[in-house]
C-alpha cells in the first residue's frame, strides 16, 4: 500500500488574464506530488475567456 500524504490539491490561475483587463478569471484545480515538484507548477491550459491556450501558474 502506498501513502497518500505527498499529493496535494493546487489551484492554477491564468497569468495573461489580469493584463487583458477583461472581467472574470480562469482557474483550474489539479493535484501535484509535493515531494517531486517542490516549486510552483506551471501548465499550459485553455482560457475560455481569451479563447486560447495560456500559461496557468500555481497560486498560494
Amino acid at each position: 500500500m502506498s501513502k497518500k500524504g505527498n499529493r496535494v490539491q493546487v489551484i492554477l490561475e491564468c497569468t495573461e488574464h489580469k493584463e487583458s483587463g477583461l472581467p472574470g478569471i480562469s482557474r483550474y484545480i489539479t493535484t501535484k506530488n509535493k515531494k517531486n515538484t517542490t516549486g510552483r507548477l506551471e501548465l499550459k491550459k485553455y482560457n475560455p475567456i481569451l479563447k486560447k491556450m495560456t500559461v496557468h501558474r500555481e497560486t498560494k
